[in-house]
């Protein structure tokens, strides 16, 4: 939950609420057991509701996706690639690797804050665009641009500290 929130003491109560939301749920619930609700519906529901929480106490600066302005480097005028990528070896062997994880996450810790929390919401917890951008205050076409500058700066990133080091 710190990797969503980016903010541990934030985390910290959103499992707190997780846990008591469930064994709430759980000693008033009467019908067949459903844990797997339990442990991934609470959470994700949580999490929502702690970024929803932190947009309202304290919206992110735009400065901060003037950082994500340097990825415009990596394309020419027409969107093409500068220079093309190289190729990954073995993108599906990877994912099965905890150093590959811990890249993961070191990767989007170095995304600023707003395009972290949509492209977790969208890849991570499965929120659709439209629900994304209920719960951020965003438009569709700026969720898109969040979306595509995450995806590009991970892809840069896992190449550069992941696939190009093995």
């Amino acid at each position: 939950m710190s990797l969503q929130l980016r903010n541990s003491d934030a985390a910290e109560d959103a499992v707190q609420e997780t846990l008591l939301a469930a064994l709430a749920a759980e000693a008033s619930y009467e019908g067949p057991r459903q844990p797997a609700h339990l442990a991934y519906r609470h959470p994700q529901h949580k999490i929502v509701d702690a970024i929803r929480r932190t947009s309202r106490e304290s919206p992110l600066e735009g400065a901060a996706e003037e950082s994500a302005a340097e990825l415009d480097g990596l394309f020419d005028e027409r969107g093409h690639w500068n220079e093309h990528p190289s190729p990954w070896e073995d993108p599906d062997g990877a994912l099965h690797q905890k150093q590959f994880l811990a890249a993961l996450e070191a990767c989007l810790r170095g995304l600023p804050a707003r395009t972290s929390q949509v492209f977790l919401m969208r890849e991570h917890l499965g929120l659709e665009t439209p629900e994304i951008c209920k719960e951020l205050g965003l438009t569709p076409t700026h969720c898109w641009v969040l979306l595509y500058r995450a995806r590009m700066a991970l892809r840069e990133c896992l190449t550069r500290t992941w696939f190009a080091a093995r």
